[in-house]
Protein backbone atom coordinates (compact mmCIF):
# COMPACT_ATOMS: atom_id res chain seq x y z
CA UNK A 1 0.00 0.00 0.00
CA UNK A 2 0.81 3.49 -0.62
CA UNK A 3 -0.14 7.07 0.42
CA UNK A 4 -1.05 9.51 -2.46
CA UNK A 5 -2.40 12.66 -2.62
CA UNK A 6 -6.42 13.20 -3.74
CA UNK A 7 -5.89 15.46 -7.00
CA UNK A 8 -8.27 18.45 -5.85
CA UNK A 9 -9.26 19.16 -9.61
CA UNK A 10 -9.63 15.37 -10.46
CA UNK A 11 -10.59 13.81 -7.11
CA UNK A 12 -12.62 10.96 -8.86
CA UNK A 13 -12.36 7.36 -7.01
CA UNK A 14 -10.31 8.33 -4.55
CA UNK A 15 -12.49 10.89 -2.80
CA UNK A 16 -15.10 8.21 -3.29
CA UNK A 17 -12.90 5.77 -1.54
CA UNK A 18 -12.31 7.94 1.47
CA UNK A 19 -15.88 8.64 1.76
CA UNK A 20 -16.47 4.94 1.53
CA UNK A 21 -13.65 4.87 4.12
CA UNK A 22 -15.40 7.32 6.19
CA UNK A 23 -18.86 5.68 6.15
CA UNK A 24 -17.50 2.20 7.37
CA UNK A 25 -15.61 3.63 9.90
CA UNK A 26 -18.34 5.37 11.15
CA UNK A 27 -21.01 3.11 10.93
CA UNK A 28 -21.52 2.08 14.48
CA UNK A 29 -21.90 5.84 15.70
CA UNK A 30 -25.42 6.93 16.18
CA UNK A 31 -26.72 10.32 14.11
CA UNK A 32 -26.73 11.42 10.85
CA UNK A 33 -23.49 10.87 8.52
CA UNK A 34 -21.82 12.96 5.62
CA UNK A 35 -22.80 12.77 2.33
CA UNK A 36 -20.00 12.19 -0.59
CA UNK A 37 -20.90 15.71 -1.41
CA UNK A 38 -20.32 17.10 2.13
CA UNK A 39 -16.88 15.71 3.05
CA UNK A 40 -16.02 16.54 -0.74
CA UNK A 41 -16.30 20.09 0.30
CA UNK A 42 -14.58 19.14 3.81
CA UNK A 43 -11.78 17.34 1.86
CA UNK A 44 -11.40 19.35 -1.22
CA UNK A 45 -12.06 22.94 -0.35
CA UNK A 46 -11.78 22.80 3.67
CA UNK A 47 -13.05 25.66 5.60
CA UNK A 48 -12.98 29.43 4.21
CA UNK A 49 -9.27 31.10 4.43
CA UNK A 50 -7.84 27.60 4.69
CA UNK A 51 -5.58 25.19 2.45
CA UNK A 52 -6.71 21.75 3.15
CA UNK A 53 -5.03 18.48 1.90
CA UNK A 54 -6.24 14.92 1.83
CA UNK A 55 -4.31 11.67 1.07
CA UNK A 56 -5.57 8.25 0.78
CA UNK A 57 -3.87 4.79 1.52
CA UNK A 58 -4.35 2.38 -1.42
CA UNK A 59 -3.55 -0.79 -2.66
CA UNK A 60 -4.33 -1.07 -6.32
CA UNK A 61 -7.04 1.53 -6.27
CA UNK A 62 -9.17 0.65 -3.53
CA UNK A 63 -8.37 3.07 -0.75
CA UNK A 64 -7.72 1.05 2.73
CA UNK A 65 -8.11 4.89 4.57
CA UNK A 66 -7.30 8.12 4.37
CA UNK A 67 -6.95 11.88 6.01
CA UNK A 68 -8.21 15.41 5.64
CA UNK A 69 -5.45 18.34 6.97
CA UNK A 70 -6.79 21.84 7.15
CA UNK A 71 -4.55 24.61 7.43
CA UNK A 72 -5.45 27.59 8.29
CA UNK A 73 -4.00 30.96 5.88
CA UNK A 74 -5.62 33.93 7.56
CA UNK A 75 -5.40 33.52 11.14
CA UNK A 76 -4.26 30.67 12.98
CA UNK A 77 -1.62 30.09 11.19
CA UNK A 78 0.66 28.07 13.51
CA UNK A 79 -2.20 25.02 13.65
CA UNK A 80 -3.94 22.18 11.47
CA UNK A 81 -7.62 20.43 12.22
CA UNK A 82 -6.91 16.74 11.29
CA UNK A 83 -10.56 15.60 10.26
CA UNK A 84 -11.17 12.63 8.85
CA UNK A 85 -8.58 10.44 9.94
CA UNK A 86 -9.88 7.01 8.90
CA UNK A 87 -9.45 3.03 8.37
CA UNK A 88 -11.85 0.60 7.09
CA UNK A 89 -12.46 -1.54 10.24
CA UNK A 90 -11.18 -4.40 8.49
CA UNK A 91 -8.30 -3.40 8.02
CA UNK A 92 -7.05 -2.37 11.15
CA UNK A 93 -4.92 -3.88 13.74
CA UNK A 94 -2.23 -3.43 10.44
CA UNK A 95 -0.76 0.30 11.73
CA UNK A 96 -2.21 1.27 8.90
CA UNK A 97 -3.92 4.40 11.46
CA UNK A 98 -0.40 5.24 12.31
CA UNK A 99 1.32 5.48 9.14
CA UNK A 100 -1.58 7.78 8.23
CA UNK A 101 -1.17 9.90 11.59
CA UNK A 102 2.56 10.34 11.36
CA UNK A 103 2.19 10.97 7.31
CA UNK A 104 -0.07 14.04 8.63
CA UNK A 105 2.30 14.70 11.56
CA UNK A 106 5.11 15.30 8.48
CA UNK A 107 2.58 17.93 6.50
CA UNK A 108 2.44 19.48 9.75
CA UNK A 109 6.24 20.07 9.85
CA UNK A 110 6.66 21.12 6.18
CA UNK A 111 4.13 23.75 6.43
CA UNK A 112 5.42 25.05 10.13
CA UNK A 113 2.87 24.13 12.73
CA UNK A 114 2.79 23.37 15.88
CA UNK A 115 -0.65 22.52 17.02
CA UNK A 116 -2.65 19.82 15.83
CA UNK A 117 -6.31 19.44 16.74
CA UNK A 118 -9.00 16.58 15.63
CA UNK A 119 -11.98 15.37 17.68
CA UNK A 120 -13.14 11.75 18.32
CA UNK A 121 -16.21 10.12 20.47
CA UNK A 122 -14.73 10.07 24.23
CA UNK A 123 -15.18 6.33 23.94
CA UNK A 124 -13.83 3.97 21.16
CA UNK A 125 -11.45 3.19 18.87
CA UNK A 126 -10.51 7.31 17.93
CA UNK A 127 -10.29 7.90 21.67
CA UNK A 128 -7.88 4.95 22.29
CA UNK A 129 -5.99 5.66 18.83
CA UNK A 130 -5.67 9.45 19.77
CA UNK A 131 -4.54 8.59 23.53
CA UNK A 132 -2.16 5.93 22.33
CA UNK A 133 -0.15 8.67 19.98
CA UNK A 134 0.10 11.50 22.61
CA UNK A 135 -2.76 13.34 22.12
CA UNK A 136 -4.19 14.84 25.30
CA UNK A 137 -7.80 16.58 25.73
CA UNK A 138 -8.26 20.14 24.84
CA UNK A 139 -12.41 20.61 25.04
CA UNK A 140 -15.39 18.10 26.34
CA UNK A 141 -17.97 18.31 23.39
CA UNK A 142 -21.40 16.83 23.70
CA UNK A 143 -24.34 15.99 20.56
CA UNK A 144 -28.06 16.45 21.72
CA UNK A 145 -30.84 15.67 19.80
CA UNK A 146 -34.70 16.70 19.27
CA UNK A 147 -37.29 14.78 17.98
CA UNK A 148 -39.34 16.44 16.11
CA UNK A 149 -41.69 14.02 15.81
CA UNK A 150 -42.79 13.92 19.87
CA UNK A 151 -41.72 17.63 20.58
CA UNK A 152 -44.16 19.70 22.84
CA UNK A 153 -45.05 22.26 19.64
CA UNK A 154 -47.57 24.19 21.67
CA UNK A 155 -44.82 24.58 24.93
CA UNK A 156 -42.00 25.15 22.56
CA UNK A 157 -44.39 28.32 21.33
CA UNK A 158 -45.36 29.30 24.86
CA UNK A 159 -41.63 29.67 25.34
CA UNK A 160 -40.75 32.43 22.70
CA UNK A 161 -39.84 35.70 24.91
CA UNK A 162 -41.15 38.77 24.17
CA UNK A 163 -38.08 41.05 23.42
CA UNK A 164 -38.56 45.16 22.85
CA UNK A 165 -36.02 46.84 21.14
CA UNK A 166 -35.24 43.99 18.86
CA UNK A 167 -36.91 42.62 15.21
CA UNK A 168 -36.08 39.36 13.88
CA UNK A 169 -35.24 38.53 9.49
CA UNK A 170 -35.13 34.78 8.26
CA UNK A 171 -33.99 33.78 5.16
CA UNK A 172 -33.67 30.36 3.26
CA UNK A 173 -30.47 29.21 2.04
CA UNK A 174 -27.03 30.96 1.04
CA UNK A 175 -27.02 34.79 2.23
CA UNK A 176 -27.07 37.06 -0.71
CA UNK A 177 -24.41 39.50 -0.91
CA UNK A 178 -25.95 42.53 0.66
CA UNK A 179 -25.58 40.38 3.90
CA UNK A 180 -22.20 39.48 3.87
CA UNK A 181 -21.20 42.77 5.64
CA UNK A 182 -23.65 41.90 8.97
CA UNK A 183 -22.82 37.82 9.03
CA UNK A 184 -18.96 38.99 9.07
CA UNK A 185 -19.75 41.34 11.91
CA UNK A 186 -22.20 38.55 13.94
CA UNK A 187 -19.43 35.83 13.51
CA UNK A 188 -16.94 37.46 15.49
CA UNK A 189 -19.51 36.63 18.14
CA UNK A 190 -18.23 32.75 17.96
CA UNK A 191 -14.71 34.02 19.21
CA UNK A 192 -16.11 34.43 22.41
CA UNK A 193 -17.34 30.43 22.06
CA UNK A 194 -15.12 27.47 24.69
CA UNK A 195 -12.28 26.44 23.22
CA UNK A 196 -8.31 25.29 22.68
CA UNK A 197 -5.83 28.19 25.25
CA UNK A 198 -3.54 28.06 21.98
CA UNK A 199 -6.32 28.76 19.44
CA UNK A 200 -6.28 32.53 18.20
CA UNK A 201 -9.80 34.32 17.53
CA UNK A 202 -10.53 34.01 14.02
CA UNK A 203 -11.26 36.65 11.42
CA UNK A 204 -13.72 37.17 8.94
CA UNK A 205 -14.07 39.48 6.29
CA UNK A 206 -16.57 39.71 2.89
CA UNK A 207 -14.56 37.30 0.99
CA UNK A 208 -14.56 34.15 3.79
CA UNK A 209 -18.02 34.96 4.35
CA UNK A 210 -18.69 34.67 0.61
CA UNK A 211 -16.86 31.44 0.17
CA UNK A 212 -18.94 30.08 3.57
CA UNK A 213 -22.14 31.08 2.01
CA UNK A 214 -21.01 29.28 -1.81
CA UNK A 215 -19.87 25.87 -0.18
CA UNK A 216 -23.46 25.46 1.51
CA UNK A 217 -25.02 24.92 -1.96
CA UNK A 218 -21.58 22.85 -3.47
CA UNK A 219 -21.66 20.74 -0.06
CA UNK A 220 -25.17 19.27 -1.34
CA UNK A 221 -26.90 21.47 1.78
CA UNK A 222 -29.57 24.57 2.08
CA UNK A 223 -30.21 26.46 5.35
CA UNK A 224 -32.36 28.00 7.43
CA UNK A 225 -30.99 31.49 8.68
CA UNK A 226 -32.38 33.89 11.54
CA UNK A 227 -30.82 37.63 12.40
CA UNK A 228 -31.77 39.59 14.81
CA UNK A 229 -31.39 43.53 14.63
CA UNK A 230 -31.91 46.31 16.71
CA UNK A 231 -35.06 48.27 15.95
CA UNK A 232 -33.45 51.90 16.83
CA UNK A 233 -30.50 51.44 14.03
CA UNK A 234 -30.68 48.11 12.83
CA UNK A 235 -27.87 47.07 14.02
CA UNK A 236 -27.00 42.94 13.88
CA UNK A 237 -27.24 41.32 17.13
CA UNK A 238 -27.47 37.76 17.21
CA UNK A 239 -27.92 35.31 14.27
CA UNK A 240 -28.46 31.27 14.34
CA UNK A 241 -28.48 28.50 11.66
CA UNK A 242 -30.06 25.32 10.63
CA UNK A 243 -28.41 23.31 7.66
CA UNK A 244 -30.09 20.06 6.27
CA UNK A 245 -29.73 18.14 3.11
CA UNK A 246 -30.85 19.94 -0.21
CA UNK A 247 -32.88 16.67 -1.33
CA UNK A 248 -34.24 16.56 2.42
CA UNK A 249 -33.23 12.64 2.01
CA UNK A 250 -32.49 11.74 5.49
CA UNK A 251 -34.40 13.32 8.05
CA UNK A 252 -31.95 15.63 9.82
CA UNK A 253 -31.58 19.00 10.60
CA UNK A 254 -28.34 20.45 11.91
CA UNK A 255 -28.67 22.96 14.32
CA UNK A 256 -25.36 25.00 13.42
CA UNK A 257 -23.66 28.55 15.14
CA UNK A 258 -25.95 30.32 17.22
CA UNK A 259 -23.81 33.74 18.78
CA UNK A 260 -25.63 37.28 20.38
CA UNK A 261 -22.92 39.87 20.24
CA UNK A 262 -21.92 40.49 23.29
CA UNK A 263 -23.24 44.29 23.69
CA UNK A 264 -26.45 42.61 22.85
CA UNK A 265 -26.94 40.37 25.96
CA UNK A 266 -28.97 39.82 28.42
CA UNK A 267 -32.29 40.03 26.26
CA UNK A 268 -32.89 36.49 25.16
CA UNK A 269 -32.08 36.81 21.81
CA UNK A 270 -30.11 33.46 21.55
CA UNK A 271 -33.53 32.11 22.88
CA UNK A 272 -35.82 33.81 20.86
CA UNK A 273 -33.71 33.22 17.69
CA UNK A 274 -33.15 29.41 17.97
CA UNK A 275 -36.58 29.22 18.87
CA UNK A 276 -38.50 31.22 16.05
CA UNK A 277 -35.78 29.57 13.71
CA UNK A 278 -37.22 26.07 14.76
CA UNK A 279 -40.60 26.72 14.40
CA UNK A 280 -40.07 28.05 11.61
CA UNK A 281 -38.71 25.25 9.67
CA UNK A 282 -40.95 23.10 11.35
CA UNK A 283 -43.59 24.89 9.33
CA UNK A 284 -41.71 24.35 6.07
CA UNK A 285 -39.82 21.45 6.12
CA UNK A 286 -42.60 19.11 8.32
CA UNK A 287 -40.83 15.84 6.71
CA UNK A 288 -37.88 16.77 9.38
CA UNK A 289 -37.55 14.15 12.09
CA UNK A 290 -34.66 15.39 14.19
CA UNK A 291 -32.00 18.07 15.25
CA UNK A 292 -28.99 17.93 16.11
CA UNK A 293 -26.32 20.15 17.65
CA UNK A 294 -22.95 20.68 19.21
CA UNK A 295 -22.26 21.98 22.17
CA UNK A 296 -18.58 22.04 24.66
CA UNK A 297 -20.11 20.76 27.54
CA UNK A 298 -18.24 23.86 29.42
CA UNK A 299 -21.31 26.14 27.78
CA UNK A 300 -23.90 26.54 30.89
CA UNK A 301 -25.35 28.93 29.16
CA UNK A 302 -26.29 27.55 25.63
CA UNK A 303 -26.72 23.84 27.21
CA UNK A 304 -29.51 25.37 29.54
CA UNK A 305 -31.02 26.77 26.20
CA UNK A 306 -30.81 23.71 24.59
CA UNK A 307 -32.25 21.66 27.33
CA UNK A 308 -35.01 24.04 27.65
CA UNK A 309 -35.95 23.18 24.02
CA UNK A 310 -35.99 19.61 24.91
CA UNK A 311 -32.62 18.76 23.05
CA UNK A 312 -31.43 15.17 24.97
CA UNK A 313 -27.91 13.71 25.12
CA UNK A 314 -26.63 11.43 22.16
CA UNK A 315 -23.38 10.91 22.97
CA UNK A 316 -20.14 12.76 24.26
CA UNK A 317 -16.58 13.57 22.23
CA UNK A 318 -13.69 15.04 23.05
CA UNK A 319 -11.13 17.62 21.42
CA UNK A 320 -7.78 16.20 21.09
CA UNK A 321 -4.58 18.45 20.91
CA UNK A 322 -0.93 17.88 20.11
CA UNK A 323 2.01 19.92 19.96
CA UNK A 324 4.03 19.12 16.71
Amino acid sequence: MHIQPIDLDRPGELMTGLHDAYLAAHAHEPGPKLSLARLSVIALLGPPGDRVESWVLSDGGKVAGGYSLALPQSDNRHMGWLFPLVVRPELRGRGLGSELFEHALGRMRAHGRTLLLTETPTTGVGARFARAHGMTVALQEARRTLDLRTADWSALRGMLPEVPGYRVERFVGPAGPELLADLATLMSGMNDAPRDADVEDMTFDLDRLRLREERVTLGGETCYTMIARRESDGAPAGYTRIYLTADRSDGWGHQADTTVLREHRGHRLGLLLKLSNLLWLREREPHLERIITWNATSNAHMLAINEAMGFELLDEWDEWRLTV
